[in-house]
């Protein structure tokens, strides 16, 4: 039975905003992925990806195990969970899989690039990484929901979601 909501989608789509907010308004506990790495880790972001970020997908994935043992949660994920299937199959047991779609340019507009590894090289790199992922974030995912305006709107429709899969 599905007792999880885990939320997928590129660095700035709004997964851990709208994640906390869909918790607050059903009671889960939330669960920011890759601030759970930081605390498991002991590390940052930055300093894991430093070992190179095939180390880094290791211990999300080590991550993933360990929130998946769990259940009546929110989680947002990292961007890239979705580049090692063993991750997405971990998680996807349980849980009903929402891929925020948020536009490109929205995200061009607004993302800060420092403190994310993947996009030290600049936003010209969100291009590579949407081309790259965007199939996977839709083969994924159980139901798509679109981030492009009130961010009200999207976790009314995430709950919606919830509600419809006996989540809440």
């Amino acid at each position: 039975m599905k007792n999880k909501l885990v939320i997928i989608g590129m660095p700035g789509s709004g997964k851990t905003t709208l994640g906390k907010m869909v918790a607050e308004k059903t009671g889960k506990q939330f669960i920011d992925l890759d601030d759970y790495i930081v605390e498991m880790s002991g590390k940052t972001i930055p300093q894991l990806f430093e070992q190179g970020e095939e180390y880094f997908r290791e211990v999300e994935t080590n991550a993933c195990l360990e929130v998946a043992r769990r259940g009546d949660l929110v989680i947002a994920t990292g961007g890239g969970v979705v580049k090692k299937s063993i991750n997405m199959e971990i998680l996807r047991k349980d849980s009903v899989i929402v891929f925020l779609n948020r536009p490109l340019s929205f995200i061009m507009n607004d993302i800060e690039v420092g403190s994310r590894p993947l996009l030290k090289a600049g936003k010209k790199k969100l291009l590579t990484l949407y081309e790259e992922r965007f199939e996977l974030y839709k083969d994924y995912a159980d139901e798509i929901v679109v981030n492009d305006g009130k961010q009200e709107a999207a976790v009314e429709t995430i709950i919606g979601i919830m509600i419809k899969n006996s989540l809440c």
